[in-house]
């Protein structure tokens, strides 16, 4: 599943197994190990590192959704109150990009995952 994802993300952005690999900084033949589900449990390091090029987060490669995502579809309204708008276009203000936005979830919820695994 994971490796699927995976390589219909590339494909979509039409890199190749090579250029997606010199990318994320990845071994070519460990990336197509993942993406012809030879090896079905890549670490949490290699998602993020897959991730980042894809535009697309570790939650989405595991599990085929993002959850706002998810909400937003299912409630049909925007989620953000006041409070989340402020703050949101204070981080565009402050120079803060949605790549630099997603890099910051991306590690707070492996930090998060890293915490409770002890």
């Amino acid at each position: 599943m994971i490796g699927e994802r995976i390589k219909i993300l590339r494909e979509q952005k039409g890199y190749s197994i090579t250029e997606l690999a010199d990318l994320a900084n990845v071994s070519k033949s460990y990336l197509s190990y993942i993406e012809r589900n030879l090896n079905k449990n890549p670490s949490i390091h290699f998602l993020m590192k897959v991730a980042k090029p894809l535009d697309i987060s570790i939650e989405y490669l595991l599990t085929g959704m993002d959850s706002i995502e998810n909400q937003i579809e299912n409630s049909g309204d925007w989620l953000l109150d006041k409070e989340w708008k402020s703050l949101v276009e204070k981080a565009i203000e402050d120079g803060i990009n949605k790549d630099d936005f997603k890099e910051y979830i991306n590690y707070i919820k492996f930090k998060i995952w890293e915490k409770n695994k002890k």
